[in-house]
């Protein structure tokens, strides 16, 4: 039987999802957490992601999809692999993993579907983000639909920072009175370092001018 008031959270213990995890706790009754390992540079955001989630007092589910560090180069799962700071002018970064994204939300259906779960939140963003396709609404609203078609279901994909940037996100965090454990617990640079991360990756990048902007404004 199907929930309304439940959702299934897909989260990887950085910025973004976790905000995400919170907005869905503050909106559904019942939630639970999906973490995807695909071969990424370090595998320390399993663990941080599990941390949060027994914080939220939510169940938390790891899935192994390490075959798709195997499909295409990229940076995020080659390791000797030198990853771009910025975006180049003619395509995407090297940070970009074809198919991450489709691969996670129908893993995430499937799974959903097993639960009786009908709401899916992701925390892509298209108005602040690194220049990847799978992270823009029209690819949401495209693969909502084919999910619903592919398992003859009502699948909602929530995206609650679609059009937030980087400083909108950190507002939004202080809003569901969580900044303190997005600031100092996630896990969102390349390079494993937790909170502030290494400070040079684009991830870093992002976060911590989004950071820099939010404060910017409270002062």
């Amino acid at each position: 039987m199907q929930n309304n008031q439940s959702a299934l959270v897909l989260h990887s213990g950085g910025q973004d999802s976790t905000t995400c995890l919170f907005w869905a706790i503050k909106n559904f009754k019942e939630v639970r957490t999906l973490c995807i390992t695909y071969g990424q540079r370090h595998s320390l955001e399993v663990e941080i992601a599990q941390k949060i989630a027994q914080k939220a007092s939510v169940p938390f589910q790891v899935l192994d999809a390490g075959f798709i560090s195997t499909l295409a180069d990229n940076s995020l799962t080659n390791h000797t692999m030198i990853m771009d700071q910025e975006k180049p002018a003619d395509t995407y970064p090297n940070t970009f993993v074809p198919g991450r994204n489709l691969f996670f939300l129908t893993f995430a259906a499937v799974i959903a579907r097993s639960h009786g779960i009908q709401n899916i939140v992701t925390g892509v963003s298209q108005a602040d983000y690194s220049g990847y396709p799978d992270c823009r609404d029209t690819f949401i609203r495209s693969a909502n639909t084919t999910l619903n078609l592919a398992m003859d279901e009502q699948f909602i994909i929530h995206t609650p920072l679609m059009w937030l940037s980087k400083a909108e996100t950190w507002a939004l965090a202080d809003e569901l009175g969580v900044f303190d454990i997005v600031k100092n617990n996630t896990l969102t640079c390349y390079n494993g370092i937790i909170a502030e991360g290494c400070g040079h990756c684009p991830a870093c990048k992002l976060r911590n001018e989004g950071l820099r902007q939010y404060e910017e404004t409270k002062n």
